[in-house]
């Protein structure tokens, strides 16, 4: 009797961990379920799902896409809020001097710019451990880089951004969505660790960029 009851014992014990793995793994798909934040209809997970912004508070909303739909027009572009593109492109031969780069004002050696229509100009934004940091962008040097690089007369306001890299000897220029630079934020935000970031942050940086080529269309610049 008392070697059935041990038996019954542990194989209530069994049944309850069993449940409650099952419970935690249920527990923790609900918890990845992403949904639309316009009509609230669950969407799949990165990258299947589109994004919309608000352009006056620069929020990123993901969005189902029946919602995606009714604003990838050229009518919905001017309302309140925008889709956010798909193209990516990786801008081959792109012309940009070390003067022009230290002219943009940057502390440091990657940054995105983008059109911000609150603000009616193109603004410059560097990731840091603290968030988006906004650095100071003349005019001038803007529209020098725009003679030079025709392609970035072609951005989406509010929504498409030039991505530039330039730390520890890399040259890397992409038109991007806006929301790659704001997954470029949250990864140094994140992983950031002491003075100069840590050897595991700037691995994660080279993958992103590396998976940024992978994906982009290479074109010309002209």
């Amino acid at each position: 009797m008392a070697g059935d009851n041990t038996y019954s014992a542990f194989s209530a014990l069994r049944r309850f961990a069993r449940e409650e793995s099952e419970k935690k793994e249920a527990t923790e798909a609900a918890a990845q379920e992403e949904y639309c934040d316009l009509c609230g209809q669950t969407i799949p997970p990165d990258p299947e799902h589109r994004h919309l912004m608000e352009v006056s508070t620069r929020e990123i909303m993901c969005v189902c896409r029946p919602c995606s739909i009714l604003f990838d027009s050229e009518a919905a572009s001017k309302g309140r809020y925008r889709i956010v593109p798909e193209r990516l492109l990786n801008l081959e031969d792109f012309e940009m001097s070390d003067a022009q780069w230290e002219n943009l004002r940057v502390p440091v050696d990657m940054a995105f710019f983008f059109y911000n229509t609150p603000a009616g100009k193109v603004v410059a934004y560097y990731p840091s451990p603290m968030g988006p940091t906004e650095s100071l962008l003349e005019l001038r040097t803007w529209e020098e880089l725009e003679t030079c690089n025709p392609v970035l007369k072609d951005m989406e306001r509010d929504v498409e951004a030039l991505l530039v890299n330039r730390a520890r000897g890399a040259s890397d220029h992409f038109l991007v969505p806006i929301d790659e630079c704001y997954k470029l934020v949250g990864l140094i935000r994140t992983r950031w660790r002491g003075f100069s970031g840590g050897r595991e942050v700037w691995d994660d940086i080279t993958r992103f960029f590396e998976e940024l080529g992978r994906r982009g269309k290479t074109v010309s610049v002209g």
